[in-house]
């Protein structure tokens, strides 16, 4: 055996050994208090902050925040659960070699790709301070 494909094979191993401590990550979010599931779960009611149908302008402005930053936390938690995963299925393309890898992991793969592109073209409302760094086609921008 050439010393070349000896170094393969330690490529591999270390591969896989790392697509395993990924695959446990994935576990372990998705079975923590940040999994997708459990935050969306997580949520409180206007009312419960001052009453129903009470006018109460603070109230208002803190549900509304609330929501916004819950909103924003699910979406982080699916695409953090969605980003381990696409390294984890990434590290097993790798591993087996990308014509090898079965119509479903590959079906998955794009479904994940493509997904995180979408969020990533849509950041939502801009709230954030006015000069940002955005990507601009052609490369980087401060606006």
């Amino acid at each position: 055996m050439s010393e070349g494909a000896g170094d393969l094979r330690r490529g591999v191993g270390a591969l896989e050994t790392f697509k395993k401590r990924v695959d446990d990550l994935l576990v372990d979010f998705e079975g923590s208090a940040a999994g997708r599931s459990k935050v969306a779960d997580q949520r409180i009611s206007r009312a419960s902050l001052s009453g129903q149908n009470t006018c109460f302008a603070e109230a208002d402005g803190l549900y509304t925040q609330y929501d916004r930053v819950h909103s924003s936390l699910i979406k982080l938690s699916r695409s953090l659960g969605d980003q381990i995963e696409y390294l984890s299925l990434g590290v097993h393309a790798a591993a087996v070699g990308f014509d090898n890898v079965e119509d479903d992991i590959r079906r998955r793969f794009h479904e994940i790709q493509t997904r995180l592109y979408e969020d990533g073209l849509d950041p939502g409302p801009d709230t954030g301070p006015v000069n940002q760094v955005k990507q601009v086609k052609g490369g980087w921008a401060a606006e």
